[in-house]
């Protein structure tokens, strides 16, 4: 590729105890692509992205976001510098409306002094914006914005999550398992939204374990082993039995396939 990555990572070494869960390990995302992470369990996938997303700070080793040198100290932070995650939990609040799951922690206040002395939330704004978000990933089968997300099928509540990263995931959105506790049609409304996410050009890093939905969406597969990045395959010019062979070690890389 010709262009800059977008987020990239050097050397990164995260040890629990005597547990190295990344041992010098690299990434690279670049812009406007779906970039799958896939590896066994316990292969450190969630340490990377952890490390990435400001959920835990390494050891060693440099993170760059758009060239510059990034060192978060919490999620927030990472939020905050435009790097959003869906996690597989979803992080939603299920007694809260829909409107209030996706602002949350970052709500409108009113202009004027009902916004600046008495925090006065601006709900008209914060509706409007989350139906926008909400139509423009083709989610409006949602009739009540207001309605607590408890009431939502499992589906429509990972939309709703999804809607929240797009919103607000000004460079990059990163999904851990995003189908992993869906149905088929469920499933397939999410993988609609990733495809919908690109062609507005953000890059996204989509964890996950199932093969046909990595091989549908990824542009390319970062295959994490043992605490690293063992190489980064096409998804075109590779099967599913090479990814899990490479995943499972049964299969070593050629060098013109390592990255």
């Amino acid at each position: 590729m010709t262009k800059e990555p977008v987020l990239t990572a050097r050397g990164l070494v995260k040890r629990y105890g005597r547990v190295t869960a990344l041992d010098n390990c690299d990434f690279d995302l670049y812009p406007g692509e779906v970039l799958a992470v896939i590896g066994d369990n316990g292969a450190g996938k969630s340490s990377l992205i952890k490390a990435i997303s400001g959920a835990v700070q390494i050891d060693a080793g440099e993170i760059r976001l758009e060239g510059k040198p990034i060192s978060f100290r919490s999620p927030l932070e990472a939020r905050d510098a435009g790097i959003e995650t869906v996690y597989q939990t979803l992080a939603l609040s299920p007694a809260l409306s829909i409107v209030d799951n996706m602002f949350v922690g970052r709500e409108i206040v009113k202009d004027g002094v009902l916004g600046r002395t008495f925090r006065m939330l601006d709900h008209k704004r914060m509706e409007a914006m989350a139906r926008e978000k909400l139509s423009e990933l083709g989610l409006m089968t949602i009739q009540n914005i207001n309605q607590p997300v408890e009431t939502l099928s499992g589906g429509q509540r990972q939309g709703v999550a999804v809607a929240r990263a797009a919103a607000f995931g000004s460079k990059v959105v990163i999904m851990d398992e995003p189908t992993a506790a869906l149905g088929v049609k469920e499933s397939r409304r999410v993988l609609e939204l990733i495809k919908g996410l690109k062609e507005r050009g953000m890059p996204i890093v989509l964890i996950s374990h199932n093969m046909p939905h990595v091989f549908e969406v990824a542009d390319r597969i970062h295959v994490h082993r043992l605490g690293k990045r063992l190489c980064v395959i096409d998804p075109k010019s590779h099967s599913m039995n090479d990814a899990v062979a490479f995943m499972t070690g049964a299969k070593e890389p050629g060098e013109a396939e390592a990255a």
